[in-house]
């Protein structure tokens, strides 16, 4: 289903749908403020294969990520983080950057995986952030683009809708997306290190 949603100013009956939606095991289409992703609820333990099978991958247990609202519900799912992490964060967020940080015991619990660190994104979108807000839970994400080809159509919604509307059970329509995606900085080790520059520049 294809839903035109205002970008700026979502719509609450829009954005309680896509919930609804998400909170019954559903798949969604959303704009970030990088490129157009595919998100689910946390609870969703059937995504994986379902993802894998739209974005065309054999191995099910990607490096998923998840979109936040605030730092606080970070803070449920990964260790405390030192003095300096959390500046970098605090300055940047939100913003077009993935923040790899270690988990902490309540991740696994929500979402069956054994990974010891997860991507966090606190997109610069209201779409997102109001259904993260109206969900009162992280989603889990992942993007449309294929890391190893540039595919243009990715940043047209009405391109993406042909391609994709019938495959996930709503396509959020919230205009023009971006084909440069999130810049990601792994915050694991003693020394935060940019692993992929996207469009986003970092603040000290």
């Amino acid at each position: 289903m294809l839903l035109k949603v205002h970008p700026e100013n979502p719509s609450q009956r829009q954005i309680k749908r896509v919930v609804d939606t998400l909170q019954n095991d559903g798949i969604i289409i959303y704009p970030t403020d990088t490129v157009y992703a595919l998100g689910w609820s946390i609870e969703n333990h059937k995504a994986k294969e379902r993802v894998s099978k739209i974005r065309q991958e054999k191995k099910k247990d990607k490096n998923y990520s998840l979109i936040c609202n605030n730092l606080s519900q970070v803070s449920e799912f990964v260790k405390p983080m030192d003095k300096s992490t959390f500046k970098l964060l605090r300055h940047n967020l939100p913003g077009p950057f993935t923040f790899i940080l270690p988990t902490n015991h309540k991740f696994p619990q929500y979402y069956n995986s054994k990974k010891k660190s997860v991507g966090i994104r606190i997109p610069d979108n209201n779409i997102p952030l109001q259904i993260v807000e109206e969900m009162g839970a992280p989603l889990m994400t992942t993007s449309l683009r294929f890391d190893d080809e540039i595919q243009e159509y990715l940043a047209d919604p009405e391109m993406i809708a042909e391609k994709y509307e019938k495959v996930v059970d709503i396509f959020v329509h919230g205009g023009l997306g971006n084909l440069e995606p999130s810049t990601v900085i792994d915050c694991t080790q003693d020394t935060p290190e940019v692993i992929r520059q996207g469009i986003g520049e970092i603040k000290e």
